[in-house]
């Protein structure tokens, strides 16, 4: 049995709890709200964001971050990209020993560019971090807690660091992969958000799944363009963060971000969306970092550029559709012979 501790009691947090609660560890969460984690400790619920599903008795919850970073070694990020560097600065003061630190968030932080790794790079000092890990891939909150069978990646520079927390989560539900392609396994995380959001436009413009096929496999060719330039490795786009996370986005009605876009293709406005939501949508602001991203490394992404009219321009989602269309001609792998 190992310690750990989860920051951040959201729906993907609380679900990566209750798989290190049924493995046995020793699993505290923090949340910032006391009412919330009076509820998972009195209730064993977390009736906001993981209805209807009990979780683990031994899971316990907090809201003092002294305690959350006093009672583990291995620290779980599971906060909003937005977050990140305000939860960091929060929880500095108490941080006094070496600690793993496994992120599961998926988003690029605007104007800086950065990825999360990067920002807990900047935020933590070295000696105060022994690795850090990032895990992700194709995984709903709500089919884990309902112990459907899951598959996600760990990836560090460290592998022995992502072997250790492969052993911390994998299970009979939870299978867990390793990983050296941080870059890779974060972009592919991040980015499938965007076109996660313009499958969403699709689908709520009534385009059928000609439309959509097209879409996520285009999708995936302008990640990959990205991410290679970036310096990730080619194979892992086609893996569990990259394909495998694409098709679950950009397909399930769970997916934030196609709900977000499926609304914003009915016509609705992007501030009625996120007020309806009422929850993050990662894919809005990773947009805006894709397409500098874009822009910074000279990269074509038709889909990211359109959707990011849409959002912050002006552009109506059926004239984002109709640019698209008609682009100039092109061979479909052109752009990867260099590659």
């Amino acid at each position: 049995m190992q310690t750990i501790t989860v920051i951040g009691a959201g729906s993907w947090g609380t679900a990566l709890a209750f798989v290190l609660a049924e493995n046995d560890h020793n699993t505290l969460i923090w949340s910032h709200r006391q009412s919330q984690s009076d509820e998972i400790n009195s209730h064993h619920t977390n009736s906001k964001y993981l209805p209807d599903r009990l979780l683990p008795e031994s899971l316990k919850a907090t809201s003092d971050l002294q305690q959350a970073i006093a009672h583990s070694d291995v620290i779980v990020l599971a906060v909003p990209t937005k977050a990140f560097r305000e939860v960091i600065s929060n929880f500095m003061p108490f941080l006094n020993t070496p600690k793993t630190f496994v992120h599961v968030s998926k988003g690029i932080e605007p104007d800086s560019l950065k990825r999360i790794s990067e920002i807990m790079e900047e935020e933590i000092p070295a000696e105060l971090r022994s690795s850090i890990v990032v895990l992700s891939g194709p995984s709903h909150a709500e089919e884990v807690v309902l112990k459907h069978p899951t598959t996600v990646t760990v990836a560090s520079t460290d592998i022995e660091a992502a072997k250790k927390i492969q052993d911390l989560f994998m299970n009979h539900y939870f299978r867990v992969y390793t990983n050296e392609d941080i870059i890779g396994v974060e972009l592919g995380g991040s980015l499938k958000n965007v076109i996660a959001l313009a499958a969403g436009i699709v689908d709520g413009l009534g385009y059928g799944d000609n439309a959509k096929a097209a879409l996520i496999t285009r999708g995936l060719a302008e990640i990959s363009r990205l991410g290679i330039q970036m310096g990730a490795e080619p194979y892992t786009f086609i893996g569990l963060t990259g394909m495998g996370d694409l098709i679950v986005t950009c397909t399930s009605v769970h997916s934030r971000n196609w709900r977000a876009g499926n609304l914003l293709g009915k016509g609705n406005s992007l501030e009625e969306v996120l007020e309806d939501m009422g929850m993050v949508v990662e894919g809005v602001r990773t947009t805006k970092a894709a397409y500098q991203l874009s822009q910074k490394y000279d990269i074509e992404m038709p889909i990211t550029t359109a959707l990011y009219k849409v959002l912050f321009e002006g552009l109506t989602p059926k004239e984002g559709v109709d640019q698209l269309m008609l682009r100039t001609k092109k061979h479909e792998l052109e752009d990867f012979k260099s590659f």
